[in-house]
């Protein structure tokens, strides 16, 4: 299963991401929002593909009433989340978050 641990590991090894309480949960930051744990074991993400992903896997994606307003974010369920699919998730938010411009 995926732990917090591991999403902590992905978005720090990315360019200018920074971790810090949201609503009293890990966040992590690029320029805007990228992630942050909903509740224990549901990560927030952004995703362009919000409604393919939750029409396809039900059991793993799913948004609340309170994410209505923002269409890009998607709820993940860490227990179905097989480690590959969570890289490349944090990847896409990542990118959809604004990531910070080059230095130099």
């Amino acid at each position: 299963m995926v732990t917090v641990d591991d999403v902590r590991s992905i978005c720090l090894s990315l360019p200018g991401v920074t971790e810090r309480l949201s609503w009293k949960q890990p966040a992590w930051f690029a320029r805007t929002l990228m992630a942050r744990m909903w509740e224990e074991d549901v990560l927030t993400v952004k995703s362009a593909e919000r409604e393919a992903l939750a029409a396809l896997q039900p059991d793993l994606f799913y948004w609340t009433p309170h994410h209505d307003r923002s269409p890009l974010l998607l709820l993940a369920r860490l227990e179905h989340l097989p480690p590959d699919e969570l890289s490349e998730l944090l990847r896409e938010s990542y990118r959809l978050a604004g990531p910070l411009p080059p230095t130099g």
